[in-house]
Parts: structure tokens; sequence; C-alpha cells
């Protein structure tokens, strides 16, 4: 194997790039991130490490603003995300003073998906070591989107999905759980499945809520701890309810 995972351009006998694939393995090793749509509002959370004492956790931010109505967040390494949100960013702006209109998600997802998929099958560069998910309202139909892209330069339309860290759980989570929602409750669900996995409950979570009118709103950490504790409660009464014994007839 070692001869062919030293160039990005070499496949090996059995058809694999061995660079993507390592590629991938620092997205599953990156902080657990997820996306939910819902009838009218979408939700990205994503797992956070607790800043150092001296350190503004302002500054670090895994879910940022492409566009007005457009939003993404990431998993893996953060340099390289930074390059990727920068390219995309100036897309966004140059779409509009082309065409005086603002871009769909679908034409955003596939601008990142395809320079993903470049860096892939040139010499000399190696595969962006991160996967994103980005979500955001159709400037035309008003129709909420929520897109995962990887460092292969596939991407995907969900209705809810995760990635990072232990996002096979996490999905497991959302296929037995998700339904068509909206407002709180679509909210609910993604703290809910980022609890499935994360510790230490809401400080340990970054949460953002994208609506048609006002755009992206980041939660602040007592909105989500009020959430999470709701959670905790329904998740007592229902154990509390199971346990107790059945009613005499």
């Amino acid at each position: 194997m070692a001869r062919y995972d030293r160039a990005i351009t070499v496949f090996s006998p059995d058809g694999h790039l061995f660079q993507v694939e390592y590629a991938l393995e620092a997205v599953r090793k990156g902080n657990a991130a997820v996306g939910v749509r819902g009838t009218d509002i979408v939700v990205l959370g994503v797992e956070k490490k607790s800043a150092a004492k001296l350190q503004d956790s302002r500054s670090v931010r895994k879910i940022v603003y492409l566009d007005d109505h457009i939003a993404l967040a990431c998993a893996g390494l953060k340099a390289d995300a930074r390059v990727l949100i920068n390219r995309a960013r100036i897309e966004c702006q140059s779409h509009r003073l082309t065409v005086e209109d603002p871009v769909t998600v679908e034409y955003i997802t596939r601008y990142i998906a395809g320079l993903q998929q470049k860096y892939t099958q040139s010499g000399g560069v190696r595969p962006f070591g991160l996967s994103t998910l980005i979500v955001g309202f159709d400037p035309y139909s008003g129709v909420p989107s929520l897109y995962q892209t990887d460092p292969s330069g596939t991407f995907s339309a969900w209705k809810a999905n995760a990635t990072g860290r232990n996002s096979n759980s996490i999905r497991e989570f959302l296929e037995k759980n998700y339904k068509e929602t909206s407002g709180q409750e679509t909210i609910k669900l993604a703290i809910r499945a980022l609890l499935e996995v994360v510790e230490s409950g809401g400080k340990n979570i970054e949460v953002a809520v994208m609506t048609k009118e006002h755009g992206l709103r980041q939660l602040d950490e007592a909105e989500i701890d009020a959430i999470a504790a709701e959670i905790e409660a329904e998740k007592e009464a229902a154990e509390a309810a199971r346990k107790a014994p059945p009613k005499e007839t």
C-alpha cells in the first residue's frame, strides 16, 4: 500500500485513492456536526471543545455565514475550512455582481464540492480534510435545504444528517426519530441528536438557527441549556412511565 499513498493522482490496484481516504479519516476525527431541516427552519449544531481559560471563545466559530441566506458547518481541519469558506464567500458575491441575483443553496454546494474534487486529481496538492453541512433557503421558492459535501467532492441533499466524530451514531438516532417538524421541535431534535455523543450538556454545543425571515441566529448558552434541561426532563418522565407498574383494571 505504501507505494500508492504517496501521490494523490495514483490509484491503487483495487481502485482506491488513499489520500482521499486519509482525508475522510481526518473528518471522522473532527468534532461532530449535525444539520436538521424543518418545514420553515434549518438548524445546524456542532460539538465544540472547551475554550482555554484565557481564550476569547467568540473567536472560535464553527458555524459561519456564506451569504445572507446560506450558512455552513464543518468537521475536520479548521484551517482547510477557512480557505474553503473564503473561496465560497467570494463566489457568492461574484454571483451577485455578475447576474444580480443571490446564489441558490445547490449552486454554492456544487461549487464547494467541485473545489474539493479538483484537489483530488492534481499533482502537488492534497485533498481538503473536511466535510461540510450547508444549509439555507432558496431565494426564489423560499424552501429550506440541507446539503453535505465530503473530501472526495461528492455532495447530496438530506432531511437530516451528521458528520465528524460518532456521526454514524447520530445518523442512526436521526433515522429513528426524524419527523417533518417546524420551529422549536426541529431545534430540539438537533440538540437531542448531539447530546447522544456530547458530554457535559449544552456548554459543549454550538447551535445556529436559520429562518427565511430572520436569517441565521446563534443560540446563546442559556437557551441551549434550557432546551437541554427540557430534553432531560422528558427522558426522565418517559423512563419513569416505563418503569411504573401497570394500572389495575
